[in-house]
């Protein structure tokens, strides 16, 4: 490990943090290497561990994918290792907050995209800029961008290769939260906690059934929900305890 990507475990999340500041946090195959070796990880400490965030060191998110790494013919341990990685991270089995400030251009908004929440600045900005550089997606952005903002609003943006901000990224539905970069931190402090304070066990129950229903008939669905849900969780009881008590003491 060298460092590309930062672990620190806080109250039950884990807090990933691309980190090359001097590169803006460029995408090479050495952080991608060390992020899939936090990712595979946090796959099995589920007990431990009941959100992950990913965010960026410095001044941004991800510029992207580092062009120098491509140019120079960047050696990957196997065929679309970064796409499997990205993979990798969407379906972790805990939810994933991707906390978005500055750039996040065309790889980094395919590794955001990942997330199941996208918490964004309001100076957050987004872009796909595959077509500047006579590329195209491999890492999921044509299937997981127009399930976020619509096929022609997806067709757009790849086809102009302009820049989207917090505010407008909030609207189209491509992220979730835009928040004053001031209170950036902090906000993202207070959704974490939110999250975490709820059952771990729904987390990853409701995450597992919205990802094996995804593009499913409505009554295929309805159905898979019932006959695979997993019901009650090891904490009900006690939730439901604690929450009697509080109404007693209240009452």
């Amino acid at each position: 490990m060298t460092n590309l990507v930062l672990r620190e475990d806080r109250g039950g999340a884990a807090i990933l943090t691309l980190n090359r500041p001097d590169k803006l946090n460029a995408l090479n195959a050495d952080l991608f290497r060390e992020l899939d070796g936090h990712v595979r990880a946090i796959a099995g400490q589920t007990d431990a561990v009941g959100l992950v965030v990913v965010r960026g060191a410095g001044r941004c998110f991800s510029a992207g994918h580092d062009l120098s790494d491509i140019a120079a013919g960047e050696k990957l341990p196997e065929p679309f290792f970064q796409s499997k990685v990205i993979e990798r991270l969407a379906d972790l089995p805990q939810p994933v907050i991707s906390a978005v400030h500055d750039h996040c251009y065309t790889g980094a908004l395919e590794l955001a995209l990942a997330g199941d929440i996208v918490f964004a600045a309001e100076g957050a900005r987004f872009a796909d800029t595959h077509a500047k550089w006579a590329l195209t997606p491999v890492w999921g952005l044509s299937q997981r961008l127009p399930r976020r903002v619509g096929t022609y609003r997806a067709r757009e943006m790849m086809l102009t290769c302009r820049t989207v901000g917090g505010a407008e990224a909030l609207g189209l539905g491509l992220a979730d939260f835009c928040v004053p970069d001031a209170e950036f931190d902090a906000r993202l402090d207070a959704l974490v906690a939110q999250i975490l304070a709820n059952s771990w066990f729904s987390h990853r129950a409701n995450k597992r059934l919205i990802r094996e229903t995804d593009g499913l008939p409505l009554g295929a669905g309805l159905a898979h929900e019932i006959y695979r849900g997993e019901g009650r969780g090891p904490d009900m009881a006690d939730r439901i305890a604690g929450f009697q008590s509080k109404a007693v003491k209240q009452g």
